[in-house]
């Protein structure tokens, strides 16, 4: 078995549940973690860290924040730990003088099941276009995003009212414990990979954004339903609701879906005292939970405490 010292390359939360499998285990030694340069957030735009950061200070690690991979610097001192592995989940495109370096290469995680969701955001995605399974995936980086030799893959179901963010928490834990096997692997050399093969039907896990995170509800029920739970709680799915002069940007949480035959036009909202559903061509999306600008996130029957629709409402 050769002895491991690592890089641990992150940012989100995500990454933190497997960097601390692989310091709990206590069988390799963690060099250093690399991770996104501080930044403003939000309204006030106090200085945020990374997930990756809060517990790498934590547990007093070692800790770089390049704001750029290519410079001499810090590529000296990425050298200078004289690592002999590098693992990277969830951080951004390597120059090959970082992930070249170390004896052993560079591996990533993945958290889908290659070749289908390289890119961004492969959790949501797989909810989205209605998976029933997905998974994770390690292995070597090369100069292509996610394209590299697989080491091992890890298969789970997905439930059909499962969200992203319950689906994500499920995907940490098995990337945890699909890290460590192949820690152990590549500790005991006994590592194989398996190249990947594109075809034409490979499916991808693209970029979220205003575009795509907009709510149609001209689309089928079970379409939109996946939609909103692909992208609860983050970033959020939405739309815009507009009662005679008035309009709202309303961000939707959570939904049930019900598929029967009516006569409303899609996006027609039908709100009483305690519930409200909004019209698709085949059914109903009954809503949970929402947010609507200036308010907290609520229960749909705490926002219709204090507040009352026309029949005219359209959400869009």
């Amino acid at each position: 078995m050769k002895a491991l010292r690592i890089v641990f390359m992150g940012t989100p939360e995500f990454a933190v549940g497997i960097l601390d499998a692989i310091v709990k285990q206590k069988q390799h030694e963690i060099a250093a973690v690399i991770t996104a340069p501080d930044k403003p957030a939000g309204r006030g735009q106090k200085v945020k860290f990374s997930a990756v950061k809060e517990y790498a200070v934590a547990q007093n690690l070692t800790l770089l924040q390049p704001a750029n991979l290519k410079d001499e610097v810090f590529l000296a001192e990425l050298k200078a730990l004289n690592a002999n592995l590098h693992i990277v989940v969830a951080f951004r495109m390597l120059p090959k003088a970082v992930w070249a370096m170390p004896e052993l290469g560079t591996f990533n995680l993945h958290a889908s099941l290659l070749p289908n969701y390289r890119g961004a955001a492969p959790i949501n995605w797989a909810i989205i276009n209605g998976e029933t399974k997905t998974g994770v995936t390690t292995f070597f980086i090369d100069e292509k995003i996610d394209t590299g030799a697989m080491i091992l893959s890890e298969t789970i179901e997905i439930s059909e009212s499962e969200n992203a963010g319950e689906l994500h928490d499920r995907l940490m834990h098995l990337g945890s414990r699909t890290v460590l096997e192949t820690l152990a692997l590549i500790s005991e050399g006994k590592a194989t990979t398996t190249i990947q093969q594109d075809t034409s039907d490979i499916k991808t896990a693209y970029k979220l954004d205003r575009e795509n995170c907009k709510i149609d509800f001209t689309k089928n029920t079970t379409e939109i339903y996946n939609l909103i739970r692909g992208l609860s709680p983050y970033p959020t799915a939405y739309c815009n609701f507009k009662d005679g002069e008035e309009q709202w940007n309303v961000k939707i949480y959570d939904v049930r879906k019900e598929i029967v035959a009516h006569d409303n036009p899609a996006g027609s909202v039908i709100a009483t005292k305690k519930e409200m559903k909004i019209a698709a061509h085949d059914g109903y999306i009954h809503i949970l939970s929402l947010q609507f600008p200036g308010k907290k996130k609520m229960l749909v029957h705490e926002l219709l405490n204090g507040m009352t629709f026309s029949e005219k409402t359209l959400a869009f």
